[in-house]
């Protein structure tokens, strides 16, 4: 694997092993993995680990939140990339508006039955707004509907066409796609503060966000290639860099390892600008550029970890660890 710098220290919650325990729990309990191949794939990628690292000042509790909704993203992931329902519009399009309505109007606990997945989306937005404000909920519920949006028709088309999107069109879908709005989101939740609507909307701040997006989502292209590469998958950077400007891979991981290094200089020069332009916010504003310095540099020691990317992970077919009941349809 390429060597890909980054300037911020390591560091991990110290509530690691709980949070791995809690998932195990939690993601049987919400019928989101039930079979032993789907267990073994799901533990082996380690998503409690993951929370830990890019979330590594939130409170045990909140790191059990964090850690299950990456289960939930995740495993949303999967269905939609690497089986027949990412190919699915109709029935995506039905479960996805389901997912709205979810958000829209909670469903009060206990509920009629649902599909596991929106179950558990009714269970993760019970506990994400017990305390956050309807600024930031309408926010949250903006960038996850351009995430559901993004993967099931954007992608999905492409998929269907065997389309290879346009490295600007590509750049600008990967940040809703990867959910990493979302993900930045709850740094709110974890840290207890929310970023001033004022400040939020400066060209600073869309700035020092994008940059860290962007970093976050292209270092997941770089360390997923091989299992993407393996089940056909175009949507990665590298993939896009390499059939447009008619790379060998070498060459296009290179390049995309270089646009990563700009991508963090960019992110450092918005916050220094941010930090001197509002430093009467420092106290609401700062956890959250803390949150996207720890986003960066765990989602990069996440991803030389996990075995979710490894060959041994890929040996598993997508029949072996997708469920259909998660989606409420047979595949």
């Amino acid at each position: 694997m390429p060597n890909v710098d980054c300037p911020f220290p390591y560091s991990v919650n110290p509530h690691t092993h709980r949070a791995r325990e809690h998932l195990t729990v939690w993601t049987h309990r919400a019928g989101l993995v039930r079979s032993a191949p789907a267990r073994k794939r799901f533990e082996r990628a380690d998503f409690g680990r993951f929370a830990a690292l890019v979330y590594p000042t939130a409170g045990p509790e909140e790191l059990e939140l964090m850690a299950d909704w990456f289960a939930w993203l995740f495993l949303l992931d999967d269905q939609l990339d690497d089986g027949d329902f990412g190919r699915r519009p109709e029935r995506m399009a039905e479960v996805t508006g389901q997912m709205r309505d979810v958000l829209a109007n909670p469903p009060p606990a206990p509920g009629p039955p649902l599909a596991p997945v929106i179950g558990a989306l009714s269970d993760l937005w019970r506990r994400t707004t017990a305390h956050a404000t309807y600024v930031w909920r309408n926010r949250f519920v903006s960038h996850l509907a351009q995430c559901l949006t993004t993967a099931t028709v954007w992608e999905a088309r492409n998929r269907m066409r065997g389309s290879v999107p346009s490295e600007e069109a590509y750049i600008a879908h990967r940040r809703h796609t990867g959910a990493i709005y979302v993900c930045m989101d709850l740094i709110e939740i974890v840290e207890g503060v929310e970023v001033p609507p004022p400040i939020y909307g400066t060209p600073a701040f869309r700035n020092a966000l994008d940059a860290a997006c962007n970093v976050v989502c292209w270092v997941n292209d770089v360390y997923s290639l091989d299992k993407e590469r393996s089940l056909g998958e175009v949507h990665n950077l590298v993939r896009v860099v390499q059939h447009h400007r008619r790379f060998d891979e070498p060459e296009a991981v290179k390049e995309v390892c270089a646009a990563i290094a700009a991508q963090l200089a960019l992110y450092l020069a918005a916050e220094d600008e941010l930090r001197h332009g509002f430093p009467g916010d420092m106290a609401r504003l700062g956890p959250c550029l803390a949150g996207m310095r720890t986003w960066m540099r765990g989602n990069l020691d996440w991803s030389r970890q996990t075995q979710r990317y490894t060959s041994g992970h890929m040996d598993d077919g997508p029949d072996t660890y997708l469920e259909a009941v998660m989606m409420g349809v047979d595949q």
